[in-house]
């Protein structure tokens, strides 16, 4: 089963840590996220650019509206993601929380299916 783990952390925060601290959070993730991509079971793992950087389009009647920014009613936003394949959601748990420990990070853990598998090429991030 494939599960989407959502990354919520406040925003200011992770974008204030130093490289050093980043690299830090992101070393001890991997490390943790290896047992996964040894066996091929890690999709994915996704950072989104700063909510500044998002566009949100809500519908109003027959009219779409674009707005800047995500207008989030949370503290937290949701930062980004990680696609794993595992068997049930006990195992996905212990990963979340293995990948989680030491951090102040929110983990939401959702099933998901591929509605289109699609075909981007890998690019460098441009941006922490």
């Amino acid at each position: 089963m494939l599960y989407a783990i959502l990354c919520y952390h406040n925003e200011d925060v992770v974008m204030s840590w130093s490289q050093e601290e980043d690299d830090a959070v992101l070393a001890k993730r991997r490390r943790v996220q290896k047992e996964l991509v040894d066996t091929d079971r890690m999709g994915p793992a996704i950072r989104l650019m700063p909510t500044s950087a998002a566009t949100t389009l809500r519908a109003s009647g027959n009219e779409h509206l674009v707005l800047d920014g995500p207008f989030a009613e949370t503290k937290e936003q949701l930062l980004g993601f990680y696609v794993v394949d595992c068997e049930n959601l006990e195992e996905v748990v212990d990963f979340a929380k293995r990948m989680k420990e030491g951090e102040s990070v929110t983990f939401e853990i959702r099933p998901v299916q591929i509605f289109e598998k699609g075909n981007l090429p890998e690019r460098e991030p441009s941006a922490k």
